[in-house]
């Protein structure tokens, strides 16, 4: 188990910054038009085809062709407040993109990309706390997002539950498919599937995705470390290198986001197995090492530019001062090229041969805003204010901005990813927005986010973090449609015949938590809980989000006055929770106080009974 830090929100204590408050405003409007310069590039030059390219000013369809820089930018469109472009995007979209095409696409792409997309976009069109509201919009996203998502499920149709690298649109698998995949792209799906299950109601997305985990899971080393490359019918590795960057690296960040934002311990229990291996095997501090998974014999000493994550996702297992460690060295190679390299070789100190490109990457912009906004540190503001100013200089070109091809000349090469809009600019516009205030709906919004791993946000609301839960407070969400039988196994015919997917192999498959009794309301609570959480939940929806349910409020008053200790879930919502948030939420303590000991005091003075004042203590 990792140590667990409590991480607050720190505001308004003084440092020795570079970065002044007006500087940041400065930093946070240049990234602002940096977006803009990239995105209204796009739409000039290349939409509706996939991405741009800025040296030419033309299109490509590089993933799927449908409209990839679009969808991949609708969120950040919203966090930067524009209305007007977001709508008419979503709009366009409900009216134009279909699926319906013969496009043999990457399953982890189109997953991260596509479908986290117009999840993100979708949930942030129906909530009003968001501003971003759409009256007239009719889930016309969400229908697109299902479409697609069962237009991936053949994909997984094989006997370890791990699907194949790539599908069909149209036709589904190809029959000269190759069974060999990447560990990130199997285990990179959690969230996007998970969400899209809720929001659907139909459970078979969720599982596939956890059995795909569970697959990758069940073939670690007896070091605990899992390889790159794995055959999905055999289950054996056919690259045994162990790491956390190229073909790993999101499997990891995905197991501890799914428990976070779904709350199923089944994927805190393998992060904590499987971050407890990476440090005890790959850790050399400050650097990350490629090991051979059986062995942990050093394969590669070599820093690649996708390890970068990895701080960031360190401040949220809540282990700060390795990856603070750790992020001063990655950003020292940055130092030293103007970019990070796809690869350098720490034996050598130089840019690893045939990886000397700069492709936009976000990881390390990344970590260096969940950095700050953990720690308030104002070095991190000085390393975004660096970022910038290399990006402005060396990538910008006519029509967006262009990957590096050579860290070292600063060639320019004619593409621009879209997760340069996706991730890139959002982060380095949070970093600097968090620094004047966080005037955003991450910061200010009533939940906190989970970002995945394409940098879509997903809020931690009732509807997706509480689904297996039965509330029954004011406002919680209840799917009082589905039924216990609906959710026992996938409903895809094709899936749910395949030995994937046989409760056999995964002796936790589809089962319910255990009823000792009660009240056939709190039966059909238990009984719902199982299949979407994959193990009974600890706590309960008023433990989790401090509201005390309708029902039994004096048989729960007793067992709440018990001190619990905080779990990772519950650090992290601190973490996530705005500054102006907490204040409110103080302040708001603080006068529930005053009113418990002012009624306090007057149940003494009236010899009030006993009962009614710890009633009124609770509300402390």
């Amino acid at each position: 188990m990792i140590p667990l830090l409590i991480i607050f929100l720190l505001t308004g204590h003084a440092s020795a910054a570079s970065v002044t408050h007006e500087e940041a405003l400065q930093l946070r409007d240049e990234v602002r038009d940096m977006f803009y310069h990239a995105f209204e590039g796009y739409m000039r030059h290349a939409f509706p085809l996939d991405e741009l390219r800025p040296l030419s000013c033309t299109g490509e369809d590089s993933l799927g062709g449908y409209a990839l820089t679009l969808v991949d930018s609708l969120d950040t469109l919203a966090l930067l407040g524009d209305r007007n472009r977001f709508s008419a995007a979503i709009e366009w979209l409900g009216k134009n993109l279909h699926f319906d095409k013969n496009k043999t696409v990457s399953v982890f792409e189109t997953n991260i990309r596509v479908l986290g997309g117009l999840l993100s976009a979708h949930l942030i069109a129906t909530d009003s706390s968001t501003g971003m509201q759409i009256d007239y919009y009719n889930d016309e996203l969400l229908q697109l997002a299902e479409d697609l998502g069962r237009r991936l499920l053949p994909a997984f149709e094989t006997p370890t539950g791990i699907p194949y690298g790539s599908v069909n649109l149209l036709h589904g698998v190809n029959d000269d498919e190759s069974k060999v995949t990447s560990t990130a792209g199997g285990g990179t799906l959690t969230l996007e599937f998970g969400v899209l299950s809720r929001l659907s109601k139909d459970p078979v997305f969720e599982t596939v995705a956890r059995n795909a985990v569970r697959g990758l899971w069940a073939q670690r080393s007896q070091l605990g470390l899992v390889g790159a490359h794995i055959n999905v019918f055999s289950g054996e590795w056919t690259h045994k290198d162990a790491g956390i960057g190229t073909s790993i690296d999101s499997f990891y960040e995905y197991l501890l986001k799914a428990y976070l934002l779904f709350g199923d311990e089944e994927y805190l229990y393998i992060f904590n197995e499987a971050y407890k291996a990476v440090m005890q095997y790959l850790y050399n501090d400050p650097w990350y090492l490629e090991v051979n998974m059986n062995s942990a014999v050093v394969v590669w000493p070599l820093f690649n530019s996708l390890q970068a994550f990895w701080p960031g996702l360190q401040v949220l297992a809540g282990d700060l001062e390795p990856a603070r460690h750790t992020h001063k060295a990655f950003f020292s190679v940055w130092k030293k090229y103007g970019f990070t390299p796809e690869g350098f070789n720490l034996a050598t100190s130089s840019v690893q041969p045939g990886q000397r490109s700069y492709p936009l990457r976000p990881e390390l912009i990344e970590s260096t805003y969940w950095l700050y906004k953990a720690t308030r540190d104002s070095m991190y503001l000085d390393v975004g204010r660096d970022i910038v100013a290399s990006i402005q200089h060396g990538a910008r070109c006519p029509c967006g901005y262009c990957h590096i091809a050579d860290v070292e000349s600063h060639v320019q090469d004619d593409h621009m990813e879209s997760f340069f809009l996706a991730e890139t600019v959002k982060y380095l516009w949070l970093l600097f927005d968090l620094a004047v205030g966080g005037h955003n709906m991450v910061e200010k919004g009533p939940y906190p986010y989970i970002f995945s791993t394409e940098g879509h946000i997903f809020p931690m609301t009732p509807e997706i973090s509480l689904v297996g839960e039965h509330c029954a407070y004011l406002g919680s969400f209840c799917n009082d449609n589905l039924q216990e039988s609906d959710l026992r196994s996938p409903t895809n015919s094709s899936i749910s015949d395949t030995d994937a997917f046989d409760a056999q192999v995964y002796n936790e498959s589809w089962y319910s938590c255990p009823v000792t009794g009660g009240s056939d309301e709190e039966s059909r609570a238990f009984s719902l809980c199982g299949p979407l959480k994959g193990v009974c939940p600890g706590i309960n929806c008023w433990q989790r989000l401090g509201i005390l349910p309708e029902k039994n409020v004096a048989a729960q008053e007793e067992a709440l006055h018990v001190k619990k200790p905080k779990t990772l879930r519950d650090r992290l919502v601190e973490l996530l929770q705005s500054s102006e948030l907490h204040s409110l939420l103080t302040q708001e303590n603080t006068r529930e106080e005053v009113k418990a000991k002012e009624a306090t005091q007057l149940s003494k003075d009236g010899d009030s009974d006993k009962d009614a004042i710890q009633h009124s203590d609770k509300g402390t």
